[in-house]
């Protein structure tokens, strides 16, 4: 196959740490067996790694996620959860958009935000952050789901996910996350436009706030 132009091998483990691209977000990157891990997917429920160099069939390998990038991810994927859940209680926004990779946060909600009550939303959601609020992640059974309420994008089937973050958020989600809102370290947005009817956001949190604050000082 091929990933981003180059030539790769196709790898299914009979279980795996690497979060395949779904959900808006992207894969996890590493190394698998010493190969260099180019992509992960997930179709019909497989997880397939491609990576650079062939590895042998019915053997055992060694995996290693990119901790950086999946902590960058983490900590993006977490405050996004918080800013969407807050601005879903307070100005009953809907989230119908996301979008996250190594260079952007996009968050598209329903209802049009001026910049006063953006500025309300991100002072709560970092206030949320600084209360280290810890973060469930559970497969609720039926009858703990059907009890439950909770955000979601579309009709989910079979086992159900559940991010719950204290009394900030409650969401289906199949992506990794960080333990407490602490790490999420600071959520800042950093645009907005009105987009079909309601507001998309751009963010960024942790470390990539950091670095955009010493851009804007550079």
């Amino acid at each position: 196959r091929t990933a981003d132009g180059e030539t790769c091998f196709a790898v299914i483990l009979d279980r795996t740490a690497f979060f395949p691209e779904q959900g808006g977000q992207k894969a996890d990157r590493g190394t698998l067996g010493g190969a260099k891990g180019l992509d992960v997917t997930i179709r019909d429920g497989v997880i397939t790694h491609l990576v650079n160099a062939p590895l042998s069939v019915g053997s055992t390998v060694t995996g290693t996620v990119d901790w950086a990038r999946r902590f960058d991810f983490m900590q993006q994927h977490t405050g996004e959860h918080m800013l969407s859940g807050l601005a879903h209680r307070f100005y009953g926004a809907e989230n119908v958009g996301f979008h996250l990779s190594e260079r952007e946060v996009q968050v598209d909600f329903t209802v049009s935000l001026d910049d006063a009550q953006l500025t309300a939303l991100e002072r709560v959601v970092n206030e949320a952050i600084f209360r280290d609020i810890p973060v469930h992640a559970f497969y609720p059974d039926a009858a703990e789901l059907a009890a439950l309420s909770y955000r979601q994008k579309k009709e989910l089937k079979g086992a159900v996910r559940i991010v719950e973050i204290g009394d900030v958020d409650c969401c289906a989600c199949c992506a990794p996350h960080v333990a407490r809102t602490a790490e999420v370290g600071l959520l800042k947005i950093m645009s907005a436009i009105r987009y079909k009817g309601g507001t998309r956001l751009y963010l960024a949190c942790g470390l990539r706030a950091l670095t955009a604050f010493q851009s804007c000082l550079d």
